[in-house]
């Protein structure tokens, strides 16, 4: 049977914590920051948690099964 491969898009988006939960960045701060305010930018700036609904999917995707 041949090995699994990561997805790659979500190896370069995801990193595991060292108590194992997965990190994630926010979306809508790359681009289009003039109309933003600071409070949201420095918000977006913060990195994030993968919600349990969605972890199966991420942990599929980085083989982690």
């Amino acid at each position: 049977m041949p090995k699994v491969k990561t997805n790659s898009g979500a190896k370069k988006r995801f990193a595991l914590t060292g108590t194992g939960k997965i990190k994630r960045k926010h979306a809508y701060h790359s681009h289009i920051l003039t109309k933003k305010t600071k409070k949201q930018k420095r918000n977006l700036c913060h990195a994030g948690l993968v919600d349990k609904a969605n972890l199966a999917a991420v942990k599929e995707l980085l083989c982690l099964r």
